[in-house]
């Protein structure tokens, strides 16, 4: 998990990385195998958002948790819940269905 989290493009075998009209493919900032990656903002309008992920390994899988951090002035209760479900959606939904789960 942590290599796809590392490469974030859109790909035509096990295609996961399903973006909004108003998001764009992050680069990667950051990569500490194996359990930690940081990409830049999904959204061009708040390019100041980063997203790290770590990535611990559990039973019989991968424990992956993500913090999202902004720069003042903070975006809004409604928009960091947008913001929040877009991130969790690509990673746990996304993400994982590409795995077949």
């Amino acid at each position: 998990m942590c290599a796809d989290l590392a490469s974030p493009v859109p790909r035509a075998v096990r295609p996961w990385l399903h973006l909004q009209d108003d998001e764009v493919a992050p680069a990667v900032l950051a990569v500490d195998e194996p359990g930690r990656v940081e990409w830049s903002s999904l959204w061009p309008d708040r390019p100041d958002l980063r997203v790290v992920f770590t990535l611990d390994h559990g039973d019989g899988g991968t424990d992956v948790r993500w913090v999202l951090y902004a720069a003042e002035p903070l975006p809004g209760p409604e928009h960091t819940r947008h913001l929040a479900r877009r991130v969790s959606t690509l990673v746990f939904a996304d993400l994982r269905h590409s795995y077949g789960q």
